[in-house]
């Protein structure tokens, strides 16, 4: 077997020992590819795979740099190429089959390779970096150099390939992209040019994209300006405003998967999204091809997503994640999908044999599958992957002939230790975890994460299969150990159990107990010597809160099986007397550690630094924890955490670790005698390793990189192999009787053995006690439970069993208890609310209550901390919201109401100014104020000159003044040419620049602050109104409520039921209110803790004691109520409450009165009379007054309504005001964003024009350089030519000494050539391979040439030499002719290279006029943006105010153009307007006069009209009368007596005839549904006869398009042409019409636009005096 070696990694110290590589197990995560027609290869870890198809031989090649990167295979050559995975990878290239290297490729990649590919035709290999190079190289791997590379930052390419017919074109495909390069070559010289492929969108439509650079189909504005790209809106001005789109247009594309080439140099690129694209190599179009579907639609296989696809004649084969294999057959776009076969799972990639012979399939999971094209096809499995990687491994005892393997999903395989063939396999389908082979007996366990360990009988290794299962316990097995002698099985779980189990299938597997130790367990380690009776444990666990490691000894005596029950507990537990468990700590922590077979030292790997070190264990018993010193520390070359083991003698110490290396250490000096890397740190290193027991066979397997390597002993001898040769030797010899007892046992067992966890005595247990039922679990037979938890349920049942009366007595006394709880229960239910206890507080269990109650204190406690923080972020919002709404306002806004009729006027809500805003501010009104000066001057200046120059001229002096005074008018623009109502606001508009004049960018800018600074002052201007306005209001309302309030007293006084109006202020009038909570708002009861209650109940008591002293009787307020009713003066008030009292005689009968008593009523009627009349008085006085205020109130109210409906029309002109200057400003910050766009677009352009005259300086240097090139290779080549004819024509002088006759036959020889003959390739083998014969390449023509060579030694022979020359003339011949000959193959070659490289340079000539092109493309676009830059500036927009009704056009006549307007003085307009107007009075006082006569004529028309009516309507009339119909039923009705009788009899004949009729109805309806029954099956018999025709049909419609499609095949070329003919012919007339078309058109519109002109002439313009 071959191995690579790179570096010398054996560090031998004894013997020269060294290790190599037997066999590696592994499956392909990569793609598998042929390295010849027989042979495959794939990638696993460190080593690449390579199996013989026809043999199955394996042969691996090891990289002794890590795990291997990527893989290429070149058939032609016979090399394959793979990279490394280290900081700065290399490529490797190695021969096969001798598997030497080649050559070595050092690049400048930093972190990794992820693609290569090899040209068929040539010496060239592509590779592709990822992050962060993304570079694509092209190299010449014979010469190891690079000849071109290239970057594309942040593209990550899935696949690379070279198209097989052209070594020039690259493909280069990605999720999101196809790219094809073009290699290009120049003599030595090699470039590399990409084009990208425009794919289609998601629905397989192809969308036009528009020039983002030059776009042609922008509109024009003419009014605001040129309409500029997208990326000049953005504000690019570099390299990405050639690619910026914004977000609406980007569209989502197809995600291309895989591609392959077709041999017209086509790609066929498969799609996610079901498409499959085929893209021209020439032009790359792409063309979406159509799916043809005849037949049945496939059951959930109707979106067949390409995840792989291989080319073949006629289509493609292709597969998806469905598990079939497809073919689609290709015909011009269309195509149809068969299926070609079914796999079992997933397919990943699909290849060809270089023959085309095979394909070869290969799944997900790393299966490989050959499909073979004979007579016969055959479909066969040559690599069978195992599921997922490899968990765990071990020998079968005596461990030289097989090995077996588990993976994670319940796997298992055995294996042969010669060659790593696959034996058998068995699936436990379960998730396992660990595996174990018993030295003992052939059987093994596997552990499982549910808890289980399964047991396997290995007896026939060809058919393993499971013996029985123990279900230990709940949590995962993460250890499974033997013993060296094969006495117990020890299982370590996550929980920290360490379960015994005897090892003897003879027992069933018992198992013994268990021993608690730490959780998390890092290592197993036994000791059992031949010669003892003990076993010797140790459990490595970690304390991760301390920082320290656990060891934890216990001793397992041989007759441990006989007296378990003793050493257990009833749970299982071992007890530490008699295991005599001792527990030690180191004080760092350790990955690893092994105890020595004397059982008096530990070995262990430390976890934070490469040490190994050992302890010396204390003779000496001892109690407690012991902490163990280092006795012994080496360091270690490994790093990361590693693993000890020992060999199966006990003098070997195995290290491994995470770096991939095993090193193997004498166990006395701890120095490394042998180490191999068979990993590497990028696959996490080595997971586990296991030796053989004669120590031949090390079987390692790595942790993350799926790869199992057998190691054997290159060189191994003397001490090293005697001693291990010697235990190999002495263990079975002592086992052998155990081992065939066992394995006898296991023969004659049966595989549905008892289960151990359910022991016999269990069924047994019975229960007597009813409270026991109760309280005890029911365990279902059914339902398997863990060994662990069947003894804690026995000892709990033998404890109830023990102590059953004492329960009884608890829980007599238990059910009294609750008895009176629930009593007291009722009676808590029966009292008050107050009185009443919560439910819990009945609870007896007061570790409980105080549990719960602590639990509901933490809940309120996150509760209220909860809500704390909500109402925080609610306030921090609101104040957030109050800064910036409120606090920040200088004017809050507010709004004020009429108090009579809905109307509101709301002041302008206003921010105070900057500093930053007001410096500007100031500097721009200096700014203007010093420009205003210079104006001043500077007119003054002119003023002077021209009175000095002009005195003698008096006319043209007035003409100036009168001019001036124009000027001076003009200076104070009126508002309709300021274009804004801020004069009406007293608003200072002097510092305004004219809007005629805003051309640069700083006067539109300081313009912007002037504007912001007159809106700000207009709206301060209403704002003080407002505020005038709102403390009238005030006013008003303090005036109406002291009103009120006499309104009240006499509303009280007069008894009246009115109400009286008060006004109030509203939220939005005073709009602070909002911010302040009232305490009526809040729904909620308030919260009062007892602190506040208390204070508040001390209060009330005060208050009312205060109340009680307070109105404590005294005689002075006793006597005035009872004298004068509480007060001492009357008021003209209490007139109406006001009452004389009755005498008291009143109350006996009038007759039984005195004279006196008499008199005293009469003067108490008169009394009474007087107090009416007082009160009428009274009463109407204040009738008076209250309306008279009401009246006051009504108008003052008024009055303010009035005022305010002002301000509102005031707020309307302000408005106006505000949004008049605001639409200047926008207009001026438009035009702003304009000038900047277009100067983005000026410097883009000039940025690309700048790239594009590098490029030109660029191409033009290499046209240069091509051009030198080229005339050098032509001089060469000249030369070349030359010399071969100056050898032809100089062969007769240098044989001018012979014969004429013997050179004239010497020169027919000295021109012959040898017919060199081409090895024929068989007809079956060019049927099959697609592309047939493939272009040269170099290797090809040296061996043509070689093979020239070898047949000019043919010609050479000294038996062709003609009779009678001299053979030292012959010799001088030959080596002449074979001169001519190598000349004229430099010739051939030169002129190849001279074609191409006048191709090269033709390419970069049109490379140099493409460029040019567009630098004129690019200079014309800036010349244009250059004068819509200029027009821009001059042509201004400027805002008119115009009054309603001046403008006279409807809305659509309204017209932007405005390129010929002018503005002109109204004057001149208004004398015309004055002209038409009186021209117009008089025409319309004629068409007056006219009207009256015209109106009279119509009106004796119309009477003339209404008497002929009258006339004719009463001739009709007469006529209705002699003409009027009496009818016979009148008569009836007039002359019968009883003729509602008579209706009535008629009515009953009508109803007999209905029923009949209904009858009849009936069985005409029961009639027409037999016939429609009938109907129906004659119909069914027709459906029958239809769809046999219809199925004929079909078949006539397939020959027919069959014979249509033949004829068109004939025919179609002279139909395309026919077509195109007449095609071009109609667009040629079509263009013709259409022009005619635009100018019929234009003049149409000149004539309609003269004929609106003089109608427009003959209508007078009527304007409003």
């Amino acid at each position: 077997m071959a191995q690579g070696r790179e570096r010398d990694e054996a560090h031998n110290v004894a013997l020269g020992a060294s290790l190599s590589v037997r066999w590696v197990q592994g499956f392909p995560r990569q793609n598998v590819h042929f390295v010849s027609d027989s042979t495959i290869c794939y990638p696993c870890g460190n080593f690449i795979i390579f199996i013989n198809i026809e043999t199955k031989k394996k042969t691996v090649l090891q990289c002794m740099n890590g795990i291997v990167g990527v893989v290429a295979t070149n058939v032609p050559h016979e090399v394959v190429a793979f990279s490394d995975r280290r900081l700065r990878p290399l490529i490797y290239i190695y021969n096969f089959p001798g598997l030497t290297r080649r050559i070595k490729l050092k690049g400048n990649v930093l972190l990794d390779y992820t693609l290569l590919s090899f040209s068929y035709c040539g010496t060239y290999l592509a590779s592709y970096s990822s992050l962060p190079e993304f570079e694509l190289a092209l190299w010449n791997w014979e010469a190891g150099v690079i000849l071109c590379k290239k970057s594309q930052p942040g593209i990550d390419v899935s696949q690379m390939t070279f198209n097989p017919m052209n070594w020039h074109q690259l493909c280069l495909s990605s999720p999101s992209a196809v790219t094809v390069w073009t290699i290009e070559r120049s003599n030595q010289e090699h470039y590399l040019e990409a084009k990208s492929v425009k794919l289609p969108l998601e629905d397989g439509s192809l969308c036009n994209e528009t020039d983002v650079v030059f776009p042609q189909s922008l509109p024009k504005d003419p009014v605001y300006g040129p309409v500029l790209p997208v990326s000049a809106v953005a504000g690019l001005v570099g390299e990405e405003a050639e690619t910026f789109r914004p977000k609406d247009d980007l569209y989502t594309l197809v995600h291309p998967t895989m591609h392959c080439w077709t041999p017209t140099s086509d790609l066929y690129v498969g799609c996610e999204e079901g498409h499959l694209l085929m893209i021209s190599g020439e032009n790359l179009k792409v063309t979406v091809l159509n799916k043809i579907e005849d037949g049945p639609p496939r059951v959930g296989r109707n979106l067949i997503s390409p995840v792989t696809m291989a080319y073949q004649k006629g289509g493609v084969l292709a597969s998806g994640i469905d598990g079939f294999v497809y073919s689609f057959l290709i015909k011009d776009t269309n195509y149809k999908v068969e299926d070609f076969l079914e796999v079992e799972g997933p397919v990943e990639h699909l290849m060809f044999s270089p023959s085309y012979r095979m394909l070869l399939i290969q799944t997900d999971k790393g299966s490989i599958y050959i499909y073979t094209f004979d007579e016969e096809p055959t479909f066969e499995k040559l690599l069978a992957a195992c599921d997922g990687k490899f968990q765990a491994t071990d020998f079968i005892t005596p461990g030289n002939e097989y090995c077996m393997t588990l993976t994670q999903s319940g796997e298992v395989c055995v294996w042969g230790i010669e060659d790593g063939a696959c034996v058998s396999r068995i699936y436990l389908n379960i998730p396992a975890t660990v595996l174990a082979c018993s030295p003992s007996s052939l059987s093994a366990a596997v552990g499982t994460k549910g808890g289980f360990v399964h047991f396997l009988n290995i007896q026939d290794v060809e058919s393993p299969h499971s013996v029985h299962k123990a279900y230990l316990s709940e949590s995962p097995v993460q250890h499974l150990l033997y013993d060296q002698r094969g006495i117990y099985l020890l299982v370590g779980t996550s929980e920290g159990h360490v379960f015994v189990i005897n090892a003897k299938p003879s027992s069933l597997f018992q198992i013994l107990g268990f021993i608690e130790v730490g959780k998390g367990i890092l290592q197993i380690s036994t000791v059992s010597p031949l010669e003892t009776d003990v076993v010797e444990v140790m459990v490595l666990s970690p304390l991760p809160e301390t920082g320290r490691s656990r060891l934890e000894i216990f001793t397992l005596p041989k007759i441990l099986p006989q007296v378990s029950a003793s050493f257990a507990d009833e749970r299982g537990r071992l007890r530490d007397a008699f295991i005599h468990k001792f527990v030690y700590e180191i004080e760092h922590t350790l990955s690893s550690a092994v105890l020595n077979f004397q059982s008096n030292r530990i070995y262990g790997f430390c976890n934070q630094a490469p040490y190994i070190c050992s302890y010396l264990l204390p003779e000496k018993e001892h109690s407690g924890i012991c902490i163990l010193k280092s006795y012994q520390k080496v360091q270690s070359k490994q790093y990361g955490p590693g693993m000890l083991s020992l060999s199966p003698h006990g003098l070997w110490l195995i290290t491994i670790a995470k770096c991939g290396i095993l090193c193997i250490r004498d166990i006395h000096t701890l120095e490394t005698f042998v180490q191999c890397r068979s990993h590497s740190h990028q696959g996490r290193g080595i997971q586990s390793v296991r030796i053989s027991m004669d120590g031949q066979s090390i079987l390692v397997n790595g942790k993350d990189d799926g790869t199992l390597v057998n190691l054997r002993w290159r060189q191994f001898g003397g001490n090293l192999a005697n001693e291990i040769l010697e235990y190999s030797q002495q263990l079975p010899a002592y086992l052998r009787s155990t081992m065939d007892e066992e394995n006898d046992y296991l023969s004659i067992a049966k595989k549905d053995s008892l289960d151990l966890g359910s022991e016999p005595e269990h069924a047994n247990v019975r229960l007597s006690d009813d409270s026991l039922q109760e309280e005890l679990v029911k365990v279902d037979n059914t339902v398997e439970i863990p060994w662990i938890q069947q003894k804690s349920q026995e000892a709990i049942k033998n404890e109830v069993k023990l102590f059953s009366n004492k329960r009884k007595e608890i829980k007599r006394g238990i059910k009294a208890l609750a008895k009176t709880i629930l009593d007291m229960m009722e009676e808590n239910e029966a009292v008050d609310n107050i009185a009443k206890l919560e439910q819990q507080e009945f609870g007896l269990d007061l570790e409980e209550l105080e549990r719960l109650h602590d639990e509901s204190e933490e809940e309120v406690a996150k509760i209220r901390k909860d809500a704390e923080m909500q109402n925080l972020a609610k306030r921090y919002l609101a104040e957030l919201i109050k800064g910036e709404c409120w606090n920040s306002m200088a004017v809050k806004g507010r709004a004020l109401k009429c108090f009579h009729i809905p109307r509101v006027v709301e002041n302008f809500p206003m921010k105070e100014r900057t500093d930053e805003e007001l410096k500007e501010l100031k500097r721009v009104v200096q700014q203007k104020e010093m420009e205003a000066e210079c104006l001043k001057l500077q007119k003054e200046m002119v003023e002077v000159q021209s009175a000095i120059t002009l005195v003698k001229k008096h006319h043209e002096e007035e003409d100036e003044e009168e001019e001036e005074d124009g000027t001076a008018k003009d200076t104070n623009l009126p508002n309709y040419l300021l274009g804004s109502l801020s004069t009406d606001f007293r608003v200072p508009t002097s510092l305004l620049s004219s809007q005629l004049e805003l051309h640069s960018r700083e006067e539109k800018i300081n313009q912007i602050i002037l504007l912001k600074d007159i809106i700000y002052k207009v709206k301060t201007a209403f704002n003080n109104e407002f505020d005038a306005a709102y403390k009238q209001k005030e006013i008003e309302i303090a005036r109406v409520k002291e009103k009120n309030v006499r309104i009240q007293e006499i509303v009280l006084d007069l008894e009246l039921e009115e109400t009286v109006w008060q006004p109030e202020f509203e939220d939005c009038e005073k709009p602070e209110r909002t911010l302040i909570v009232e305490s009526t708002e809040i729904t909620a009861q308030r919260h009062i803790n007892p602190q506040q209650k208390a204070k508040t109940e001390l209060l009330v008591t005060r208050e009312m004691e205060r109340l009680l002293l307070s109105q404590g009787t005294t005689t002075r307020r006793r006597a005035l109520m009872d004298m004068m009713g509480g007060v001492l003066e009357v008021k003209k008030e209490d007139i109406l409450r006001m009452v004389i009292p009755q005498p008291a005689f009143m109350s006996k009968p009038d007759a039984l009165w005195s004279e006196k008593e008499r008199k005293q009523f009469k003067e108490y009627e008169k009394k009474v009379k007087e107090l009416n009349e007082e009160r009428d008085k009274y009463r109407k006085s204040l009738e008076t007054e209250m309306k008279k205020l009401q009246n006051s109130i009504q108008e003052s109210t008024q009055n303010f309504d009035e005022h305010l409906k002002r301000l509102f029309e005031r707020r309307v002109r302000a408005e106006m005001a505000v949004s008049q200057e605001e639409l200047k400003i926008i207009n001026l910050v438009f035009s702003l964003l304009l000038d900047e766009e277009i100067s983005s677009r000026e410097a883009f352009l000039n940025n690309y024009l700048a790239r594009k005259q590098e490029e030109k300086s660029q191409t033009t240097e290499a046209i240069r350089k091509s051009r030198e090139d080229l005339d050098m290779y032509k001089e060469h080549y000249d030369n070349l030519l030359a010399e071969d004819k100056v050898l032809d024509r100089s062969f007769k002088k240098e044989f001018s000494e012979i014969p004429s006759h013997q050179v004239d036959i010497l020169y027919k020889l000295f021109k012959r050539r040898p017919r060199i003959h081409k090895q024929k390739v068989h007809s079956d083998t060019t049927s099959l391979v697609p592309f047939g014969e493939r272009p040269g390449s170099g290797k090809l023509n040296k061996d043509a040439f070689a093979q020239l060579m070898k047949a000019m030694d043919d010609l050479d022979s000294i038996n062709n030499m003609p009779q009678g020359l001299d053979p030292s003339v012959w010799e001088h011949f030959c080596m002449t002719r074979r001169a001519k000959v190598e000349n004229e193959q430099k010739v051939k070659q030169k002129a190849a290279g001279l074609i191409e490289m006048v191709a090269f340079l033709q390419r970069r000539t049109e490379d140099d006029e493409k460029v040019q092109h567009e630098i004129e493309k690019v200079s014309r676009e800036l010349t244009l943006l250059q004068e819509d830059k200029v027009k821009f500036q001059l042509n201004l927009t400027i805002q008119i105010l115009l009054k309603q009704g001046q403008v006279e056009l409807e809305n659509f006549q309204l017209l932007l153009d405005y390129s010929d307007a002018i503005l002109i003085n109204k004057n001149i307009i208004e004398d015309l307007n004055s002209v038409i107007r009186t021209q117009g009075q008089k025409k319309v006082a004629s068409m007056m006069e006219s009207k009256e006569v015209h109106k009279g004529i119509f009106q004796i028309e119309w009477e003339h009209k209404k008497m002929e009516m009258e006339m004719e309507d009463l001739n009709q009339k007469a006529r209705d009368i002699q003409m009027l119909f009496f009818s016979r039923d009148r008569q009836k009705y007039l002359n019968e007596p009883n003729y509602e009788t008579m209706i009535a009899i008629q009515i009953g004949i009508m109803e007999q005839t209905i029923t009949v009729l209904d009858k009849t109805h009936k069985k005409n309806v029961e009639n027409c549904k037999k016939l429609l029954k009938k109907l129906r099956r004659y119909s069914n018999q027709k459906d029958v006869a239809n769809y046999t025709l219809s199925c004929n049909l079909r078949e006539e419609l397939v020959a027919v398009s069959e014979r249509k499609d033949i004829c068109n095949a004939v025919g179609s070329t002279l139909t395309c042409e026919k077509i195109a003919k007449e095609r071009y012919e109609n667009m040629i007339q079509q263009q013709k019409l259409t022009k005619i078309s635009k100018e019929q058109a234009e003049q149409i519109s000149i004539l309609q636009a003269e004929v609106e002109r003089l109608r427009m002439k003959t209508f007078p313009a009527l304007v409003q005096m």
